[in-house]
């Protein structure tokens, strides 16, 4: 099951975000791909926040992981751009994976056969200025629950009021 979202701003890639961080527990893996300025970064800071993580959350593209504090569980923010999949495999990231926090790994697709049986790969890709597509393909039955939310929500929202 794919789940596909046109975004017309940044705002609602933010809101779409947020409403992900609601269905988040501690094991939570999100493998983020997409171009260069698509927005990966806008993804995680607004996922940061609504899982209650507070200060500046930037890319860690030269520090290869932060992590951070949230209210509700840890926040693991990874880049791997700049990594091989030996080198991503020799540091130890895997072990983020089955921690008590979430983990958001940008470039995911580069360490693809080291992630988690169970993840939610999330790419998202320039379709203007401000508008995404964002597309979901969900790894297991817990993420296929939440697309199948997170499309429900979409159906709500565009259904005409009486």
């Amino acid at each position: 099951m794919r789940f596909v979202l046109e975004i017309p701003t940044e705002g609602d890639t933010a809101a779409f975000a947020e409403a992900l961080a609601k269905l988040a527990q501690p094991g939570t893996v999100l493998a983020l791909d997409g171009d260069l300025g698509a927005g990966k970064t806008r993804f995680a800071q607004a996922f940061a926040a609504a899982i209650g993580v507070r200060g500046i959350v930037n890319s860690p593209t030269y520090t290869i992981i932060k992590e951070y504090e949230g209210s509700r569980f840890p926040f693991y923010h990874m880049d791997v751009y700049r990594l091989s999949l030996e080198e991503a495999d020799e540091l130890g990231l895997d072990e983020y994976f089955h921690g008590e926090g979430v983990t958001l790994v940008e470039w995911a697709s580069i360490i693809a056969s080291i992630l988690p049986p169970e993840r939610l790969h999330i790419r998202i890709e320039t379709t203007g200025p401000e508008s995404r597509r964002i597309s979901c393909l969900p790894v297991g039955q817990e993420y296929e629950r939440w697309c199948r939310l997170l499309e429900l929500r979409q159906v709500e929202e565009e259904e005409p009021t009486a």
